[in-house]
Formats: C-alpha cells, sequence, structure tokens
C-alpha cells in the first residue's frame, strides 16, 4: 500500500486468488442459463460485468435496480466538506447493456418466489431466473419512526448526503453537532469515524469555528477500526468521544436523542445537527427471498450461496460472513460469487482457495487520508474466511497527504473495475 497501484496490479490485487481457470467457450449448455442480479452498487454490478466478461453469450445476465443512476457511497464524506461533489460520484449503467449486453430493468423487487424461480416487480411484472444474485446493500433497524429527512443518516449517498451537507452548511459558531455509530456489524466500519474527523475539521479548520462541539455517541465498546488514527485525529479537533452509548430515542423535532451510556439510561442530548446512523440489517431482498440468519444472509463463502435455498447467492453488504461489509470488499466477492456460478453451469466444483481484499482509504480532513487494509482466505476446517495472515493483516496507514492523494487513485480504479 506505500506504493501507487497501476490499473493492472489493481486487478490482480483484488482478484487475488486465481480461480479462472475454464474460457467462455468452454461453458456449454443445451440453454442459455439466465442470471439475475438485484442490485446495482459494486457487488451487484461488478457480479454481473464479470459474468459476461468470463460468460460471454453462455449466460444471460439482467441487473434489477430501482435507480438508474448509482451514488458511490465511498468518498461521500468529502461531500460533507466541499471536496467532493454528489456529481463526482454518481454513475450511470449505460456501459452494461452496451458494452457487455447486460438487460438492465430499473424497478423494484417486492416478491421473490425461490421454488417457481420468480421475481415479482413494483408494476407487477414478473421475471424468472436459473440463478439469482442478491446484492441489494443494507436496511436499517430504527429505534422509533422518525423522519430521517430531518434527521438524515447520509449512508446511502445522494439525497441524504446532500441533507447532512446542507444542514452542516448552515451552522454557526458555537453550534453542536452529534452524530451516532451503529453496533458493529455495519456498512463500512471505519466510516463514521471518518466523518466525525472530516466534519471536526471542516468546522475547526475551514469555517474556523473555534467553539463548536462535535459529539460522537458510539454504541460499540471502543473505535471497532484504526483505533490509533482516529483517537489521535479526534483529540487534536476536540471531539468528545463516547463509548457504550446506545441509543434509544430519536426526536426529530427537538433534534435532540435519547440514549444510555456505561449503564445510566435515558439521558437526552440535543443538537444544532443531528447525524443519527442506526443500526442495520441485511436489505429487504435477503428477508423477502427467505435467506436471513437474524439479521443477515446465512451463506457458503465458497460460491456465496445461501445455506437455507439453493441458487440463490448474496454478496456485499447483506451478507452474513466474518468479512465486512465495504465497496472494494463486496467487488472482491462478487468475482468469487461469478467464477463459482460460471463453474456451476460448467458442471465443475466452485474454486476451493478463494481470496477476498478489503481495502480502504479513510479522509481525516481536508487534505490527508488514512488507510486499511485486510487479506481473507477460505479456511476449510471452520468453512469460513480468515484473515490470511495475522502478522501483516490488518494492516494500516497513518493520515498523510501522500495517501490522500493516493486515496483517489485507490478509488478511481475501484470505480473503473466496476461501473466501467
Amino acid at each position: 500500500m506505500s506504493s501507487i497501484l497501476s490499473r493492472r496490479e489493481f486487478l490482480k490485487f483484488v482478484s487475488i486468488a486465481a480461480f479462472f481457470t475454464f474460457t467462455k467457450d468452454s461453458l456449454k449448455a443445451a440453454t442459455i442459463p439466465h442470471v439475475v442480479v438485484i442490485g446495482g452498487g459494486f457487488s451487484g454490478a461488478t457480479c454481473a460485468k464479470y459474468l459476461k466478461m468470463w460468460g460471454g453469450s453462455s449466460v444471460k445476465v439482467t441487473i434489477v435496480e430501482k435507480n438508474s443512476l448509482y451514488v458511490s457511497p465511498i468518498l461521500s464524506n468529502l461531500v460533507l466538506n466541499n471536496s467532493k461533489t454528489i456529481n463526482d460520484l454518481t454513475f450511470n449503467y449505460t456501459t452494461y447493456s452496451s458494452k457487455y449486453g447486460i438487460n438492465m430493468v430499473h424497478k423494484e423487487v417486492v416478491g421473490i418466489n425461490s421454488d417457481s424461480k420468480l421475481l415479482t416487480l413494483g408494476d407487477n411484472s414478473t421475471l424468472s431466473y436459473d440463478k439469482l444474485v442478491i446484492a441489494s446493500g443494507i436496511d436499517f433497524i430504527k429505534t422509533n419512526d422518525y423522519d430521517i429527512t430531518k434527521i438524515p443518516h447520509a449512508w446511502q449517498a445522494g439525497e441524504q448526503t446532500t441533507l447532512l451537507k446542507n444542514q452542516i452548511d448552515s451552522m454557526k459558531n458555537g453550534d453542536t453537532f452529534v452524530m451516532t455509530i451503529p453496533k458493529a456489524p455495519y456498512r463500512c466500519p471505519p466510516g463514521p469515524y471518518e466523518r466525525a474527523c472530516v466534519v471536526s475539521d471542516y468546522l475547526k479548520n475551514t469555517k474556523g469555528y473555534s467553539n463548536c462541539k462535535v459529539i460522537v455517541l458510539d454504541e460499540n465498546s471502543k473505535i471497532i477500526v484504526e483505533e490509533n488514527t482516529f483517537s489521535s485525529v479526534f483529540a487534536n479537533n476536540g471531539v468528545d468521544y463516547r463509548p457504550n452509548s446506545v441509543v434509544t430515542y430519536v426526536d426529530d423535532s427537538a433534534k435532540s436523542v435519547v440514549y444510555e451510556e456505561n449503564g445510566i439510561d435515558s439521558i437526552t442530548l440535543a443538537a444544532d445537527v443531528l447525524n443519527v446512523i442506526p443500526n442495520q440489517k441485511a436489505a429487504s431482498t435477503v428477508f423477502l427471498a427467505g435467506v436471513n440468519s437474524g439479521n443477515w444472509a446465512d451463506i457458503n463463502v465458497l460460491n456465496y450461496e445461501s445455506n437455507i435455498k439453493k441458487d440463490i447467492h448474496i454478496i456485499g453488504d447483506s451478507q452474513g460472513s466474518s468479512q465486512p461489509k465495504a465497496g472494494h470488499i463486496g467487488n472482491s466477492e462478487a468475482k468469487v460469487c461469478a467464477d463459482a456460478i460460471l463453474r456451476e453451469f460448467n458442471n465443475l466444483q466452485p474454486y476451493s482457495s478463494p481470496k477476498t481484499n478489503s481495502a480502504c482509504y479513510s479522509p481525516t480532513s481536508s487534505n490527508e487520508a488514512s488507510w486499511l487494509t485486510a487479506v481473507y482466505k477460505y479456511d476449510s476446517n471452520t468453512k469460513t474466511m480468515v484473515s490470511a495472515n495475522t502478522q501483516v493483516y490488518p494492516a494500516a496507514g497513518s493520515p498523510s497527504s501522500s495517501n490522500y492523494r493516493k486515496m483517489f487513485l485507490w478509488s478511481g480504479n475501484l470505480f473503473s473495475d466496476t461501473f466501467s
């Protein structure tokens, strides 16, 4: 991670295991199998793309994504301090149909019948599949029914990001920004801590507000990732960090939260800007399909197929493995899944030793970023993904201007690999 990755090196890095031992010409079937991918984010879009890149005309692929544009959560915290715009992070799906021959369906999935292998869409039309890949991201577990247009989470990028940005821009010197961090697991482990760094830096160093307060209520017992890095930035920026803080109620009119801290309940905290990131669970499509075990999907990490229902695969944030939930590793999981599906169509077993990589750069200010990476490998004894080398991974790099520049090379490679 200390050197700049070329596109070729990046592709090798995110596809660490050489699972591809067949060519598209070797895939022969009496009829062309149809893979439907629900979700057009880093996981779903990558899976669909590589199914066609590797499978060619031997496989039919459809992406069902209700939105015609995708806004990347990666780098979205930089919209809050004016370093990026929403347009910078917005991608369309034109190349999927024009370049790869993928069928795009911009409709919502409202029903999944795994017995008949049939999806019901929002307009009551149906879509059949041979293999279904669910890559729909996350859903939220809210404490109560508050208005998220008043109390934005900004954990799904786009309109929510803009709402939070506008609220932060309206702050005056002496105002208080309060944000909450959900109980792990949740999407993008460093993300909330990164946001607290970016917002506190923006208020203090860009806007010059010496009397603003930034308070972080973390349901976890400590900073769960890059602890030294984020603790140091919090200290430098005067962030009031409170672990073991469980939010129990959100008042959208008063812009306040009620929370428990270290066993003390019913503490009320008001804010001028309140950013509540709720606890999370798998997307609704996972529950529609009946492939959840608790809040997440129960999967076989060799091929990401459900352990509950055959021919349904779950990748990305909804998967319930030991791997984190983030865009980069979702891209990596997508390739393992695509490879396994094509192998099965060719009467081959999944690759027995897959590896995946989770890498992330986190901006900590308007000109510095840290980084974190971990590699996971399949453990045949536990049938789980485990750290590839406990002496090396996870590895991290402290905030620097050099890392800030490399962050855009990393994200640019990931955006290109997924969306072009």
